[in-house]
């Protein structure tokens, strides 16, 4: 559990709302993207863990990464990428990264996170939420348009425009503020789903946006994989998950450091 807000971050994190930050409407997407992470402070913390970087062992292809933020009105507000150009991660991802960020948004409330990694399998024929990823799709005209130049730069053609996408395997994560406030998503995309979201979720950590209230993984506490599938039985083509909102094992090492992510990069307000 969290604790309780004192009275001056409650005071805080109120009048943070009532500026109308959070909601901005309008051409003006840098007042919308207030109170998130700048270009800067993402392409650092992406770095920081992907490829190279000083935390950067994540299982998966060991390949380079795309991030992007959301506001919580699903505007772009930031993409960037880790390697030399737009050319030295799959070029596929820079969009499944905003797709992702979009969808933990979409699909995370002020008191309770859910990763695109807790939608694999309500997601699944028989499941809970079978069709949500057909529902709101990406707008292709935001995705795609654009000077290819500007790509992954702070002037990325998707900034300022409301992406959408509903992605339903891991890499996108809801970001909560220092007040535990919801005010958006992140994305990432580049690499195996389990490689994606553990690099997620060590961005997230490191730009102090996991203040997480409660989730549907580690008992109720947070918003991480849930690795929890059976095997498939006879005449089955999906496997099922035990609590529902399990995700496919990618690989050993994948597998054994999201298992400890909650303890070495534990969800909550960080120094």
């Amino acid at each position: 559990m969290k604790p309780i807000l004192t009275g001056l971050q409650f005071i805080a994190a109120a009048g943070f709302l009532a500026s109308g930050v959070l909601f901005a409407d309008g051409p003006g997407f840098g007042s919308a993207c207030n109170g998130l992470p700048s270009y800067g402070a993402l392409k650092a913390a992406l770095k920081s863990v992907a490829p190279g970087g000083s935390n950067s062992v994540n299982g998966g292809l060991n390949d380079n990464m795309w991030a992007t933020v959301v506001n919580r009105d699903g505007i772009v507000c930031a993409v960037v990428f880790t390697g030399a150009d737009r050319g030295s991660q799959w070029p596929g991802s820079r969009v499944i990264s905003a797709q992702k960020a979009n969808t933990a948004n979409a699909f995370s409330l002020p008191g309770l996170a859910l990763s695109t990694a807790n939608l694999w399998a309500p997601t699944q024929p028989g499941g809970s939420l079978y069709g949500l990823q057909h529902s709101n799709p990406v707008d292709t005209g935001v995705a795609y348009g654009g000077n290819s130049n500007n790509i992954g730069q702070p002037n990325d053609p998707m900034v300022g425009q409301k992406i959408g996408g509903v992605n339903v395997f891991g890499g996108g994560l809801a970001l909560y503020n220092k007040f535990g406030v919801l005010v958006g998503g992140l994305g990432v995309s580049g690499d195996t789903s389990c490689t994606d979201h553990i690099v997620a979720w060590k961005t997230r950590h490191a730009l102090n946006f996991d203040n997480v209230p409660a989730g549907v993984a580690d008992g109720g506490k947070d918003d991480n994989m849930i690795n929890d599938l059976a095997p498939l039985a006879p005449g089955e083509t999906t496997a099922p998950s035990a609590g529902g909102f399990g995700h496919p094992t990618c690989d050993a090492t994948a597998a054994a450091i999201n298992a400890t992510l909650p303890v070495n990069f534990p969800v909550g307000p960080n120094p």
